[in-house]
């Protein structure tokens, strides 16, 4: 498409200097904008990967009409579309290094409730804005700043109507899950298991991720850099003891959808799962008062109001990241998976380490008052693999937070992660020499 659209550009340059917009349907530009492809000056802008930064972004307007305005220091191609169910505009771009200020985005103005930002894939970055309610995309462009040599993407929004809205410009796209680090052969020798690995494969999880935060602390602390953390401490300690086949759903801060996940897991023939993630209180009048670490469990049913909200919560990060969510069939699906994975002696595994780690973490950390809960966590849905999905902590709190950013008790958590692991294998070598 892009070349197509250099061989016109040479052929009518001044058609093309405007934004280009190639729209899903027959409808008005005043209604849809399905895709933006944007371009400056004479010659089409090259989207070298990762030439540009983002210095600055900023919202302006009101409730009649608002803008978006990211400010890069090279020109780029843009694709900018909408999506229902949260209303959302998506905006994607090639792999820009995101060098805004902390806590860019957190507060909304007009039309827009807020916006993040982060890498969506590998080598390629995404801006999701949340409005209040259904958009049209009534102007793009890219111009070049009135001082310095960058440019500015601005986006103008204003509302319309629901009926007319739809599902958005983009519903028709369906944004494919990034691949996920290759696999990695198994290391050492010795007698094969059933999955073909020689050593049990130990699935690391850190929650979120690139465009998706997770929660965050005072002082803009993300989630997402928290748990990779520790994540890789664990894979170091692990690794040490030479016994294990460690994998990482992510090794960097990039956006994991939670179907690619599972994917690794199922993939890689994981022996046990470990999701990684820290909570957070928005109610600042209780927020000092609950502290500590839980450990979930997969089941259909909650153990308690928390744990399903907890569970919802997590399960709605594709949406957070600008991918749809599961239809009806799909949710036929995952129960189906659940009710056939309560039937298997998976989820008495997972129970058997939930309840060695609670009792590692019990020693190490301070625990929440209720440690041990389970909910329908659709990355626990592994019937091929024991899973837990750890909470480590609370961004709300003054006292957690202060020892989830402390490179110290990441090592001394992550050491007594991999102490339950330890435990917990060494139980089945006894139990099944």
């Amino acid at each position: 498409m892009v070349g197509a659209l250099s061989r016109l550009w040479s052929k009518r340059p001044d058609a093309l200097r405007r934004t280009i917009f190639i729209a899903k349907s027959a409808r008005a530009f005043a209604d849809v904008a399905a895709v933006l492809l944007v371009f400056l000056g004479s010659t089409p802008v090259s989207a070298a990967v990762g030439t540009s930064e983002a210095t600055a972004a900023r919202l302006v307007g009101d409730q009649k009409a608002t803008a978006f305005e990211l400010e890069l220091s090279e020109g780029i191609t843009a694709e900018v579309f909408t999506l229902a169910n949260p209303y959302r505009v998506i905006v994607d771009l090639p792999d820009v290094t995101f060098r805004l200020q902390p806590g860019t985005g957190q507060r909304g103005q007009g039309l827009v409730s807020a916006f993040r930002y982060g890498l969506f894939a590998e080598r390629k970055a995404r801006v999701v804005i949340d409005t209040a309610g259904p958009v049209k995309i009534t102007s793009a462009r890219m111009t070049r700043m009135t001082t310095g040599s960058g440019v500015v993407l601005k986006i103008g929004l204003e509302p319309m109507d629901a009926t007319a809205f739809g599902l958005g410009t983009g519903a028709s796209r369906a944004p494919s899950p990034p691949e996920a680090e290759p696999r990695q052969p198994a290391a050492g020798g010795g007698a094969t298991k059933p999955n073909g690995h020689s050593k049990p494969v130990i699935v690391i999880d850190p929650g979120h991720g690139g465009i998706d935060p997770g929660a965050v602390g005072a002082g803009a602390m993300p989630e997402k850099a928290i748990v990779l953390a520790v994540a890789q401490q664990l894979k170091a300690v692990l690794a040490q003891t030479g016994r294990y086949d460690i994998r990482m759903t992510r090794s960097s801060d990039v956006f994991i959808s939670l179907d690619r996940r599972l994917k690794i897991s199922t993939d890689s023939g994981a022996d046990l799962f470990i999701s990684l993630h820290a909570d957070s209180i928005e109610e600042k009048a209780v927020a000092e008062n609950i502290r500590g670490a839980t450990i979930y469990t997969l089941s259909e049913r909650a153990s308690d109001e928390q744990a399903r909200m907890m569970a919802e919560k997590e399960n709605a990060s594709d949406l957070i990241a600008g991918l749809e969510s599961t239809g009806p069939g799909g949710q036929d699906q995952v129960k189906n998976i659940l009710i056939d994975l309560m039937k298997r002696e998976t989820s008495n595994f997972s129970a058997d380490f939930s309840n060695v780690l609670a009792g590692k973490l019990g020693k190490t950390i301070a625990m929440s008052r209720d440690p041990q809960r389970s909910a329908a966590f659709k990355v626990l849905k592994q019937p091929h693999a024991p899973s837990v999905l750890v909470e480590l902590g609370y961004l709300s709190n003054t006292r957690d937070q202060q020892n989830l950013g402390t490179e110290a008790w990441q090592k001394q958590v992550a050491g007594a992660i991999a102490g339950a692991v330890q435990a917990y294998f060494s139980k089945k070598t006894a139990e099944h020499p």
